[in-house]
C-alpha cells in the first residue's frame, strides 16, 4: 500500500493532499466491477459444464467405480 500512496503522491502536484474518501470510493467501485465479472465467468462456465453433462459431450471420461468408492467410503484420506 505503501508503494501506491507513494506514487500517487509523486504524480500529484505539490501542495495536493490524497483524499482517501475518494480512494477509498474508487477502490470499492473496482472491486465491486470484478466480482461482477468473476460471477459471470462463473456463471457461463457453470452452464457450459451442465451442457457437458447434458449433452454427454465431456472431453474426459468419467470412473464411476472411483466416485461409487468416494460415495460409499467417504473423502477421508486412509493411508493405511
Amino acid at each position: 500500500m505503501q508503494e501506491a500512496l507513494d506514487e500517487l503522491r509523486a504524480k500529484l502536484g505539490q501542495g495536493e493532499s490524497i483524499d482517501f474518501a475518494e480512494l477509498v470510493t474508487l477502490g470499492a467501485r473496482v472491486k465491486a466491477r470484478r466480482l461482477i465479472a468473476d460471477d459471470k465467468a462463473t456463471r457461463a462456465a457453470r452452464k457450459r459444464f451442465a451442457e457437458q453433462i447434458r449433452t454427454r459431450s465431456l472431453p474426459y471420461e468419467m470412473d464411476i467405480a472411483a466416485a461409487e468408492e468416494v460415495k460409499h467410503l467417504g473423502l477421508i484420506a486412509n493411508y493405511e
